[in-house]
C-alpha cells in the first residue's frame, strides 16, 4: 500500500482535477508532491477528518487552529499557492466543479480511499476558539458579544502585535519608516482631513485603545469622546488618557454608537469600525452619524471593502473570518458604502484607497507576532495565536492581490447654503 503522503496527493489531485502545487508531509513521515514546493504538514488523521466533515476553508481552518495541520517554510508562499487552489479556483475557470467530481468514478474512488485513510469517521469537535455561526442580527447585545470575542483577547497580546502605537487599522506609509511612524502619519492624515481646530468636539466611533483620541486632543487641541464596546480597550484607553494628562479633554465611554445623544459634534472619525455594522444596519449607522454632526461637520469613514459581485445576493461572509476572527463582520463594495452615506444626507467629497498600505501594515503585524511567538501563545493561547497568524497573513495577500481594499471616505453634512467648508484643492492634506 502506498504511503500516506502519496495517497493524500493522489486523492487531492483527483478531487481538484489539477496538480497539487504544494508538497505534503504526513504523520507517518512520508512526503509527496512537487520538490521545492511549500510543505503542508498533516500531523495526524484528525486533520483529514476535520476536512472531510467540513470540506473547504472551514475544515482546513479548524485543522490549522487545532495544530493538526501546519505549514513548513514561508507562510506567505504557502498561502499564495493554496489561495490559487482553493479561493481563486472557480474564478479562474480551472479545475473541477463539485458536480464533475460527483459524476467522475475516479474521483468517487478517491473519496472512498480518503475515508479508508481517515479511519473511523467521527467528526472532531471544533476548536474552542470557534464561534458558532448564526444569522447576523447586529443587535446591541450581539454586537457587544462579537466585539468582545475579537478585542477582549488581552491588551498585552495586542501590544505585542500592534506595537506601542496600539493602532489596529491600516497605517499610512509615506516612506521607509517604522510601523510607529506610519501609524502616527495615518492618525495625522485623518485629523487633517477632518480639519480639526482647537476647541472643536470630535466623536471617535470605535475608539479602540484611544490612539486617535489622544492624538487629536494632544496635537490639535480638540475635545474628544471615544466610544467602544470593549471593556478591556476602554480600561487601557482611560489609563493612557490619564498618563498623557488629557482627562480634561478626552472621555472614553463603553457605549454603543447608537446610544450617543450628546451631539452635535464638529467632526466624527470612524476608523476600522464600520465593518462591524452589517449591511442591514448600514443606512441606520450613516443616519445616526449624520444626526450627530453640526451643519458643515465632517465624517472620516475608514473602512475595508470587498470587490463587487455580479449577483450581490450571493455574497457570503468568509467562513473562517466569521467563525474565528470577526463574528458578524460584513464587507461591502466601496460603491455601496458611498451610496448609503449619500442616502443618509452626506456629501461625499473625497475617497482615497490605502490598499497597499494595509498589506504592508499586516506584514508588519505578522512579523511582530512571529518575532515573539512563545510569548504570544502564553498571552492568547495556542489556538488564538494561530488564528491571528493565519488571518493576518492571508489578509495581507488578499490586499496585495486586490481581492479586498480599504478606503478613507471624507463626507460632509453640507448645510443648505451649499458651503462645504473644504478647501478648493482638498489633497493639500497629503503634503
Amino acid at each position: 500500500m502506498a504511503d500516506a503522503a502519496s495517497r493524500l496527493v493522489s486523492v487531492a489531485e483527483q478531487l481538484l482535477g489539477a496538480p497539487l502545487p504544494v508538497r505534503v508531509r504526513a504523520w507517518d513521515g512520508s512526503q509527496a508532491g512537487p520538490p521545492g514546493a511549500p510543505v503542508i504538514v498533516v500531523r495526524n488523521r484528525r486533520a483529514l477528518r476535520r476536512m472531510l466533515f467540513k470540506p473547504g476553508e472551514l475544515g482546513m481552518a479548524r485543522a490549522w487552529v487545532a495544530g493538526d495541520l501546519d505549514i513548513e517554510g514561508d507562510l506567505y508562499t504557502a498561502l499564495g499557492a493554496m489561495a490559487g487552489l482553493l479561493w481563486e479556483h472557480d474564478d479562474e475557470g480551472g479545475g473541477r466543479s463539485l458536480a464533475d467530481t460527483v459524476r467522475d468514478p475516479a474521483a468517487r474512488a478517491a473519496v472512498r480511499d480518503l475515508i479508508r485513510l481517515v479511519g473511523p469517521p467521527l467528526p472532531p469537535a471544533p476548536p474552542r476558539e470557534e464561534v458558532r455561526r448564526r444569522r447576523h442580527l447586529h443587535t446591541r447585545r450581539t454586537d457587544k458579544r462579537a466585539i468582545s470575542h475579537h478585542y477582549d483577547v488581552g491588551n498585552d497580546f495586542y501590544a505585542l502585535v500592534l506595537g506601542p502605537s496600539m493602532v489596529y487599522s491600516c497605517a499610512y506609509w509615506e516612506d521607509d519608516g517604522s510601523l510607529e511612524t506610519a501609524q502616527h502619519d495615518k492618525l495625522e492624515l485623518v485629523c487633517r482631513k477632518l480639519g480639526l481646530k482647537p476647541g472643536q468636539r470630535l466623536l471617535d466611533v470605535g475608539c479602540g485603545w484611544g490612539s486617535m483620541a489622544v492624538h487629536a486632543a494632544r496635537e490639535h487641541g480638540v475635545s474628544v469622546v471615544g466610544v467602544t464596546l470593549s471593556q478591556e480597550q476602554a480600561a487601557f484607553a482611560r489609563k493612557r488618557v490619564a498618563d498623557e494628562g488629557l482627562t480634561d479633554r478626552v472621555e472614553i465611554r463603553v457605549q454603543d454608537y447608537r446610544d450617543v445623544r450628546d451631539g452635535p459634534y464638529d467632526a466624527i472619525s470612524s476608523i476600522g469600525m464600520a465593518e462591524h455594522v452589517g449591511a442591514d444596519r448600514y443606512l441606520e449607522y450613516a443616519r445616526d452619524l449624520y444626526g450627530l454632526l453640526k451643519p458643515g461637520g465632517r465624517l472620516l469613514n475608514h473602512q475595508i471593502a470587498r470587490r463587487p459581485q455580479q449577483d450581490e445576493t450571493a455574497y457570503e461572509v468568509d467562513a473562517f473570518i466569521d467563525s474565528y476572527v470577526f463574528p458578524d463582520g460584513e464587507l461591502a463594495p466601496l460603491g455601496t458604502t458611498v451610496t448609503l452615506l449619500e442616502r443618509a444626507g452626506f456629501e461625499v467629497r473625497d475617497v482615497e484607497s490605502l490598499r497597499e498600505h494595509y498589506a504592508r501594515t499586516l506584514r508588519a503585524w505578522v512579523a511582530n507576532l512571529e518575532g515573539d511567538w512563545a510569548r504570544a501563545t502564553r498571552l492568547a493561547g495556542f489556538g488564538r495565536a494561530r488564528v491571528w497568524r493565519l488571518y493576518m497573513a492571508a489578509s495581507a495577500l488578499a490586499f496585495e492581490r486586490n481581492q479586498i481594499g480599504v478606503n478613507q471616505v471624507l463626507a460632509v453634512r453640507t448645510p443648505e447654503t451649499g458651503t462645504s467648508g473644504l478647501p478648493a484643492r482638498t489633497r493639500t492634506w497629503n503634503t
